[in-house]
C-alpha cells in the first residue's frame, strides 16, 4: 500500500492550496483517511479526517476554512484549504487506515509528506 500526496506549495497569506492524496496497491478496506501536519519543533497534530462515509472530523484551528472530501471509487483524499495563515505552514501527511485483507487488522498508512508554506 502506497501513498502519494501532492499539491503543496508556497501561498501568500489569504490564499488558498488543494492537497491530493491516492492510495495504491493491493488492499480489501480503506477505512478513514485524513491529514495531519507538522511544523518544525512540534508534534504531528490532526488536521482532518474523512470516514468512508464521508463524515468528518477536522482541528478547531482550521474548522470552517479547510474541507476534506474524499473518492471512494478513485481512492482519493483531497484537502481544499482556504483563508490560509501563516500558522498553517507545516509538512502536511495524507493518512489511511487500511485492512490489507479481511481478518487483517486495520493499519495506518501514511504518505511521504508535502511541504505548505504561508508567507507574503
Amino acid at each position: 500500500v502506497q501513498l502519494q500526496a501532492s499539491g503543496g506549495g508556497l501561498v501568500q497569506p489569504g490564499g488558498s492550496l488543494r492537497l491530493s492524496c491516492v492510495v495504491s496497491g493491493n488492499f480489501f478496506h480503506l477505512n478513514d483517511m485524513g491529514w495531519y501536519r507538522q511544523a518544525p519543533g512540534d508534534q504531528r497534530e490532526l488536521v482532518a479526517t474523512v470516514t468512508p462515509l464521508g463524515n468528518t472530523n477536522y482541528a478547531d484551528s482550521v474548522k470552517g476554512r479547510f474541507t476534506i472530501s474524499r473518492d471512494n471509487a478513485k481512492n482519493t483524499v483531497t484537502l481544499q484549504m482556504d483563508s490560509l495563515k501563516p500558522e498553517d505552514s507545516a509538512v502536511y501527511y495524507c493518512n489511511a487506515m487500511v485492512r490489507r485483507r479481511f481478518l487483517d487488522p486495520v493499519d495506518a498508512y501514511w504518505g511521504q509528506g508535502t511541504l505548505v508554506t504561508v508567507s507574503s
